[in-house]
């Protein structure tokens, strides 16, 4: 009974930092939606000298520090509306954008020291994020390489179409 009882207290405990850090992602999400932040980064995206290359090396960084400090729905529904049609203007295949884009939220996502996905893994897995943070810079790094061998070749993406 008693480790029951344990049990349901850190099991509410975690559930309480998980919701207290997507609640705080939200709330994030809700004042740069607010701040025209996205509308600002969309127009600066447009008159960026280089084309597609340029543009897509933009919107690698723009949606790596949204996944940093936004859950990853906010963050698509923060820009996609507005960088997809910008995309496709450009000839970018819409699955291969999306594919970069997916990518670059979850490399945010998980970069330590802000990423909310790499605090919410060091609170799952029971593990000080001051340990965690040296482990997973390889994984990183290793995640970064793929994100721009995506970005580079397209056929990755578009080659089962």
């Amino acid at each position: 009974m008693k480790s029951l009882y344990r049990m349901l207290v850190e099991t509410a405990a975690m559930s309480g930092a998980i919701l207290l850090i997507l609640g705080t992602a939200l709330s994030m999400a809700w004042v740069i939606t607010q701040a025209g932040v996205g509308q600002s980064l969309a127009d600066f995206a447009t008159s960026l000298p280089g084309g597609s290359v340029s543009f897509l090396m933009l919107s690698i960084v723009i949606f790596m520090v949204l996944g940093c400090v936004l859950e990853g729905l906010p963050a698509l529904v923060l820009m996609s509306p507005l960088m997809l049609p910008i995309a496709s203007d450009m000839g970018l295949n819409e699955i291969h954008y999306a594919m970069v884009v997916v990518v670059s939220m979850n490399i945010g996502l998980m970069t330590p020291p802000v990423g909310i996905g790499f605090y919410l893994a060091c609170r799952i897995g029971n593990v000080s994020p001051d340990k965690a943070v040296w482990a997973v810079w390889l994984y990183m790094f290793a995640l970064l390489g793929g994100l721009l061998l995506i970005a580079a070749v397209p056929a990755i993406s578009t080659a089962f179409l």
